[in-house]
Formats: structure tokens, sequence, C-alpha cells
């Protein structure tokens, strides 16, 4: 590990200082911009806010409108003033420059951003794996192309406003601006050219970028607002306001609104970009995930409105059931995309369970008991859930009632069985209506566990990887702990390895090269930061487990951890701030993202945060 407290304390001051004269040089340029006149900055103090070099200091002004492509200019002349000038005259003759309502600060939001620590590399060096002067890290750094006397710029806060999350979409956007893009159409041909071009300089760069917002002005670290401490105001409040989005782009069916690209206003999923508009994909897990974050918003407020979508929602999953007969009775299994996975199922029983113990609502009594039936029948002699009772590659799509070692692994998923126990746990601990069923499922479940926990890391060790991701498995062992005979020590210790191994790698407040990666995880150090919400909420239901056991300096360490997850997470939100280069931030507001740079949201990257958040808030409130 390395010590990056000296750099990371220059930009945690940079970001404490007062930015009210940044401010008012927005407002200067909003005023030139509809004018024509030249920027006064002679009685505007900008030290330690800007620090201008004339041979380094390129500066952009970027203007950003809902419904616009952005249009900017940059430009490096004698003096910061003669240079915003400069940009301003060139912005004004755009031939878009129309446009834009300037006039209106609600409407038109203005960036100013400009470079600092320049250095001369080639692209042999620059990597995204090792902390070195040669680093790219999205969203900080920047790269210029410089060819016959002219450099060509992919700008820090390009990686935000270009949904943008790897150096070969950098050297994608870059090449097309280059010469270069006049030789072929073709991308990778276009990259294998500059990489080998031997008559390109390049260099990478930092920026600082200031965005306005209304009249004041915000400054960006990795293109968005920065969060520097964790409260539970905007824990609650971010929650609670992503539950909202679900239900506002809810469907008359009952469906969520499954995937929106907020860069390009589109509903059209990355995973599944051969779909037509009217035959989007749409995925029953994780719509079941978005009732489970509804029920939990109601946890926090009591307001029936999450209760109401959520027994909508509930409804969209009945119709997308199927039975069978079992050894228990009849089963329901959830099938959809023509697959029933024993996770759909597993989730859905968690979705039915949550919502009954919070609204007291028994309507959908038989489901869950359907579903239970069908979850105990994918238990294997020896304890092993299968991951699917229907899947089209196998069997003619007929239900997998015998399947070779060969079928089980190719169908084995990491995920399911952690689901299904979960469900079953609440199940066991909570239905008061089926004694008999209820003494079957914890019978079984205890052969299930007792297999998950002790045999599947020798069979399936391949699966396994350096961080830690069975996160469902977590929030079952909670649950299921506190049902007599089920405190094993295989369990909790399962528990709470994983939680250590989470711990160790997280990225923390010198050990981080960005100020925003404290908090977020790694598999190896040096990996881009991941803002987890769904590792998280396993880490939170450690925290949980161990203040139910009355392991109080455990809990204390978890929960301290969960805070600074927590932290990292704020930063995926759409808030006000942050949607200025959305194409419709009416649409992308109050979403949570996938990743800190991507502009991508589904149901599962707000369900997973969202109820990460909730349960946090919950343990000191």
């Amino acid at each position: 590990m390395q010590d990056f407290s000296e750099q990371n304390s220059v930009d945690r001051e940079y970001f404490g200082r007062d930015f009210s004269p940044a401010a008012e040089l927005l407002q200067r340029i909003r005023k030139s911009l509809l004018t024509g006149e030249p920027v006064e900055l002679s009685d505007i103090n900008l030290n330690g806010i800007i620090n201008y070099y004339p041979s380094e200091t390129l500066t952009y002004i970027t203007l950003f409108q809902a419904g616009r492509k952005f249009i900017r200019y940059g430009s490096k002349r004698a003096n910061f003033g003669a240079t915003l000038n400069r940009d301003i005259e060139m912005l004004r003759k755009h031939k878009r420059f129309a446009e834009f309502d300037i006039k209106d600060t609600a409407k038109c939001r203005i960036m100013l951003e400009y470079m600092y620590d320049r250095k001369k590399t080639s692209l042999d060096k620059i990597n995204s794996i090792y902390f070195n002067e040669d680093r790219f890290e999205i969203g900080v750094n920047g790269l210029e192309a410089r060819h016959d006397g002219i450099s060509y710029y992919y700008m820090p806060t390009d990686a935000v406003s270009m949904s943008h999350l790897s150096i070969g979409s950098v050297l994608q956007t870059l090449v097309k601006k280059t010469p270069i893009a006049k030789l072929t159409d073709k991308i990778s041909e276009r990259i294998k050219l500059l990489q080998q071009a031997k008559d390109y300089e390049f260099y990478i760069f930092k920026s600082r970028a200031l965005i306005s917002y209304k009249n004041t002005c915000v400054p960006l670290y990795r293109g968005n607002i920065l969060y520097n401490e964790f409260d539970y105001d905007t824990l609650r409040y971010q929650m609670l306001k992503s539950a909202d989005w679900l239900i506002q782009n809810m469907y008359d069916d009952g469906r969520f609104l499954y995937y929106y690209d907020c860069c390009d206003d589109t509903f059209k999923d990355h995973e599944h970009p051969n779909r037509s508009a009217d035959n989007l994909y749409y995925n029953d897990l994780r719509h079941c995930g978005g009732i489970i974050t509804l029920v939990r918003a109601y946890q926090l407020t009591g307001d029936k409105k999450y209760t109401e979508a959520a027994k909508k929602a509930l409804n969209w999953s009945v119709s997308v059931l199927d039975t069978h007969e079992t050894d228990f009775g009849q089963g329901f299994y959830a099938f959809c995309n023509k697959k029933a996975k024993l996770g759909g199922t597993g989730v859905l029983l968690a979705a039915f369970m949550q919502y009954r113990n919070f609204t007291g609502d028994i309507c959908f009594d038989e489901y869950i008991k359907g579903c239970v039936r069908h979850l105990l029948s994918r238990v294997t002699a020896d304890g092993e859930f299968l991951g699917y009772y229907i899947h089209p590659d196998y069997h003619n799509g007929e239900p997998l009632l015998v399947m070779s070692d060969k079928e089980r692994r190719e169908t084995f998923s990491f995920y399911y069985p952690g689901e299904a126990l979960f469900g079953l746990g609440l199940f066991v601990n909570n239905f008061d209506r089926d004694n008999e069923l209820v003494e079957t499922a914890k019978r079984i479940s205890k052969k299930a566990l007792d297999w998950i926990v002790d045999e599947r890391p020798k069979i399936y060790s391949d699966l396994f990887t350096a961080l830690p991701s069975d996160a469902w498995l977590m929030q079952a062992v909670e649950e299921w702990v506190k049902i007599d005979g089920f405190q094993k020590d295989s369990y909790l210790n399962f528990v709470f390895n994983d939680a250590n191994t989470m711990l160790e790698k997280m990225y923390k407040h010198d050990d981080s090269p960005y100020i925003d990666y404290e908090g977020g995880y790694y598999y190896i150090y040096g990996d881009h930061y991941y803002p987890d919400g769904a590792r998280s909420e396993g880490l939170v239901a450690a925290y949980y487990l161990a203040k139910y056991l009355k392991l109080n300096d455990v809990a204390n360490a978890l929960l301290n951890a969960c805070k600074l997850a927590a932290k990292s997470q704020f930063s995926l939100f759409n808030n006000e701030i942050y949607t200025y280069s959305h194409m419709n931030p009416v649409k992308s507001l109050n979403a949570i993202r996938f990743k800190a740079t991507r502009q991508w949201v589904r149901v599962d990257s707000i369900q997973h945060v969202a109820c990460f958040f909730a349960r946090l808030y919950k343990a000191e409130n």
C-alpha cells in the first residue's frame, strides 16, 4: 500500500476553499456570452482557485443544456482574461450557440475547466493498473495528442459527459479529432495507427472544473460534486429519492423502467443492444429487487405510496408464475425470458415476505407457500441448490429434473442459492400459517446451508474471487442465526471472514490515490474503485449479525466501514448539480448509477445502494 496522504491533502484543501469568487466569475462569463463584452477580472481574487500559467493552462468553457449536445471552446493566451475572452468569442460564433438559453441559469449550465500538472508520456506507458506518473485515471486525467503543431484534447470531465470508464473509450474519442480519423472508418485501425504514430506527442494532465448551479458555483471532482463526510441525512435523502424514482418510472402493468442511459436519454440495455424498442429486455430478479427497495422506503417513512407500488409490482411477478407438483405440494416458480431461475423465485419469495412483514397483508400467502415448495424441491440429496429449473439450452427447455454433473456445473449460479436461502429464512422466521411447511423448510434449508458453506468452496473453488461477492448469502445467514440450531461456527465464520476481506480490500483514507476512492472496494490494490452497493448489503448484514450476537467491537468496526462505503456511493446519486450533462435531467434526477463516470442506471443499481442505505440508516436511527 502506498501513502497518498500528502498528495490528497492538496486536493482536500482546494475543495475546502471559498468558491464565491468563482461564482462571480461564472456570472460574468454568462453576461459576456450574452453581450459579447470582455470579462473583467481585475476586482476578483481567484488566488488558490485558478492558477494560470500561459504556456500550460489550456482553459475550456463548456455550455450544457437539456436536449442539446454540449458545445465548448478551449484556448490558452498570454493571460487568463485574454483566454476567457477568446473562448467566449469563439463560442458566440458557434453554429449552435443560439440553441442555448444563456440568460436562464436553470437551463444553461456553464462549466469552466482548466488544465494543470501536464506531463509528457507515451501510449505504451499509459495504464490504469499502477499508481505511477503514467497512470490514467478516468475522470481525473485528460490526454493530449500533439501533431504538426496542433493539439487534440480529451478533457477529464469528458468521462462524465460521454459516459466513459476505460482508456479504450478515451482513445476512441481522441483519435476521431486527429487527422488519422480521415484514413479509416474502423475504430480498431484508428487506434492502432495512433499507437504506432511516430510524429505524435502525448501528454497526460489533470484539470480543475467548476460548474454553475443557479447563481452559485460548484467545484467538481471526477466531474461530480465531492462528498467529504458521511452523514445520515444524505443517506436517507438519497435512499428515499431513488425509491421515488422507481415509482415515477413504473409502468401500468407493475414493471419498473428497467434501464436508462442518462447520457443519451435512451432505454436500450448495453447487455442486450439488439433488442428492439418495443421488446426491450426485462429481468424478473431485478424487478423483485425494486420491490424490496420500495418496502425498505416504507420502513423508513410509513408512507403507503411505497407499499401500494410494491403490491402493484408483486402482482406483475404473480403474472409470470407457473406451477408444478413437488413432493411438498404445488410449487410456484418465476418463469421469465424462457427461464426459471432459482434466484428468480428466491428473490420473489424475499420480496413477498418483506412486503408481508411490513404491511401485514396476507393476500400473497398461497404464492409464498408455493414458492417455498418449489425452492425446497430444487435441493439435491446432498444439499446443493440447482440453479435452474428450466433453461432453453438444456433438455429442450423442459424441467431439469435429472442433471449430469457437467450440466449442474454449467448452470450453477454463485448468487441464486443465497437468494433462495434469504427468502426461506424470512419465511421460517415470519410465516405463521403453515407450521408443517415451516418445519420442512427449516430441515431442508439446514442441509442446503451446510452444503453451501462447507462443500461449495471445494467443488466450485474456481468461482470464488479475491473480493467476496455473495452478499445474498450473508443476508441469509443473518436471518437464519435467529433460529435455534443455526448458530453454527461455520455459518458465522463465512459471514465474518467475507466481511473482514471486504474491509481489507477497501481503500482507506491514506492509501487512496484519489480522494473519492475512500470506502470503495478493489480486487487488487490499484484497481479503479468499486463504489459497490451490492457487496455493501452483505457488509451491513454482517454488522447486524455482530450486533445480534453482542459482538460489540466487531459491530462497531463494521459500522464504521459501512459509513465509509456509503460515502463512496453518495457520488452515484443523480442530484440537481450532477445532472448538468444529461440530455434529460428531469428523467435522470434521483436515479443511482452503476459507476462514478458511467451514466447507466438499472433497477439493481438503485436497489443495492438504496437497500444498503436503508439498513445502514436504521442502524443508529
